[in-house]
C-alpha cells in the first residue's frame, strides 16, 4: 500500500487526511494518508527511513523553509521563494531521492486572480507574516504585478513593517490584505492579527490562508466592514490536486 502524508507541527487542524482518504475511496485506490507530527526537522530523516512505502508528502508550518536542507532537488519556484509544500519520494534500490515543489503558488494564484480583476489598477497588497507562505504569496503577487509590503512582529528588512506601524493610511493604501500566519487557526480560534480593522472598507479584499475555522476572526472583522473575504480552503484543494499529479507523474 502506498503511503502519502502531511508533515508539520500541531496538525489537529488539518483537513488533508479527510480530503485524500475520500479521494482514495472514490478512485478505489489502495493507499493511506498519514499525519507526521514532529517538533523539529532533525526527526525528518527517520520518517523517510521508517516508512518505506512513503511516496509523497505535503508540508505545512513551520517546516516549509527548513526542509529544503534535506532535498536532492528543488523546482525553480522553490528556489525562488525558499518555500516548499510538496515532496516526491522516489526509491531505487538503497537510494532515496527527495524532490521539492511548491504547489501553494498554484492554489493561491488561481484563487486570488478572480478577486484582483474586480479591483482598480495599481492595487497594492499587505502581507501579514514573513514565513514560507508569505514568500509564496509574494511570488504570486510579483508575478501578477501587484506591489506589496510585509508586516511582521519583528521586521528585519527594509520592506518589512511592524503591526503597530499599520495605521489608517496603510490600510487605505493596501486594498488587499493577506494573512499568511497561523494566527487564528484552530484551536486558537479567538486570536487575530492586530491591525486597525475600523479602516477596512467594502473595497478591500481580505484573504486568510487559514481554513480551520472556516471564518477566522480576521475574516469576520473584514466582513463586518463589507470587505470581500476568502479563506484558504479552496487554495488547499487546488494545491492538493497539484501535489497528487506530481506524486503520480512518472520519472
Amino acid at each position: 500500500m502506498k503511503t502519502f502524508g502531511l508533515i508539520g507541527k500541531n496538525l489537529s487542524h488539518s483537513f488533508s487526511p479527510e480530503y485524500f482518504t475520500e479521494k482514495f475511496s472514490k478512485m478505489n485506490i489502495d493507499a493511506e494518508y498519514k499525519l507526521f507530527e514532529i517538533d523539529n526537522i532533525e526527526e525528518f530523516p527517520n520518517i523517510i527511513k521508517n516508512n518505506p512505502n512513503l511516496v509523497g508528502l505535503n508540508v505545512t508550518v513551520p517546516f516549509k523553509r527548513s526542509l529544503g536542507l534535506y532535498m536532492n532537488s528543488c523546482e525553480h519556484i522553490v528556489q525562488i521563494t525558499g518555500s516548499l509544500n510538496t515532496i516526491k519520494v522516489s526509491r531505487v534500490g538503497n537510494n532515496t531521492n527527495l524532490a521539492a515543489y511548491n504547489t501553494d503558488c498554484i492554489g493561491f494564484e488561481k484563487t486570488i486572480k478572480p478577486l484582483l480583476k474586480r479591483k482598480r489598477r495599481n492595487t497594492r497588497a499587505m502581507i501579514l507574516g514573513t514565513g514560507g507562505s508569505a514568500n509564496t504569496v509574494a511570488y504570486v503577487l510579483r508575478k501578477l504585478g501587484i506591489l506589496f509590503t510585509f508586516v511582521s512582529r519583528k521586521p528585519s528588512k527594509m520592506l518589512h513593517s511592524k503591526y503597530n506601524w499599520v495605521d489608517e493610511d496603510e490600510i487605505r493604501n493596501n486594498m488587499v490584505i493577506i494573512n499568511t500566519t497561523p494566527v487564528g487557526m484552530y484551536p486558537d480560534s479567538e486570536e487575530f492579527p492586530e491591525i486597525p480593522y475600523e479602516y477596512i472598507t467594502k473595497d478591500h479584499v481580505l484573504y486568510d490562508l487559514v481554513y480551520n475555522p472556516e471564518e477566522t476572526i480576521f475574516l469576520k472583522k473584514g466582513r463586518e466592514h463589507g470587505a470581500t473575504c476568502i479563506n484558504g480552503k479552496r487554495m488547499l484543494e487546488i494545491q492538493a490536486e497539484a501535489s497528487w499529479k506530481i506524486w503520480n507523474k512518472k520519472g
